[in-house]
């Protein structure tokens, strides 16, 4: 049986890595408690990065994102009220330090590929094109002349290339991008585009 993550050998000694390199990362939709809905992240190495852990009956307008020991990293928050489907990002478990803001592209007039813009203080700085149900997104640096900061891929098994279909996928994130907010652009898609 083909595993999510397999566990693979470690083949790049620490002093010998480039620091520079992407990080890539296995995203599976399943949490890891029971009776909940969420995302369970691994890195390369097979060892647990991030996850999220929501209750079924719970609010989806209020998403924690958390480390590997449960850590609180960033809060995801519906924006109550507003035109066409807004997130706010903040960083931890508090509603004061807001980082940036996500909002659905629902304009027919703009760019048809693109999903969803990222901005902060008014300003845009990523913008997500492609196909978030097709599990094909591309994360673009506005500030850096659109220049790829993350991508979201089908997973294939090493053996055979089967794909594993649209629970367990790929986020590779440039080294110019903290994972935690990869991850979080990651979550809002899978809340724009839930069904």
């Amino acid at each position: 049986m083909t595993k999510v993550h397999p566990k693979l050998p470690n083949t790049c000694k620490e002093s010998l890595c480039d620091s520079n390199a992407a990080a890539a990362l296995t995203v599976w939709k399943k949490s890891l408690l029971f009776n909940c809905d969420g995302f369970t992240v691994y890195n390369s190495n097979g060892d647990l990065v991030f996850r999220v852990d929501n209750y079924m009956h719970s609010s989806k307008d209020n998403i924690v994102l958390m480390d590997a020991s449960g850590l609180a990293l960033l809060s995801i928050r519906r924006k109550k009220l507003s035109l066409g489907d807004c997130w706010m990002v903040y960083d931890g478990e508090t509603q004061r330090d807001l980082i940036f803001t996500a909002r659905k592209n629902v304009s027919i007039m703009t760019n048809r590929r693109s999903l969803a813009w990222v901005s902060a203080k008014k300003t845009v700085l990523y913008e997500i094109e492609g196909s978030f149900g097709q599990r094909s997104c591309k994360i673009l640096d506005e500030r850096k002349n659109k220049k790829k900061a993350a991508e979201i891929k089908r997973k294939e098994a090493m053996v055979g290339g089967v794909a594993f279909g649209k629970d367990v996928f790929k986020l590779i994130v440039e080294s110019e991008m903290e994972p935690r907010v990869a991850m979080a652009f990651t979550i809002i898609l899978d809340q724009m585009f839930r069904y």
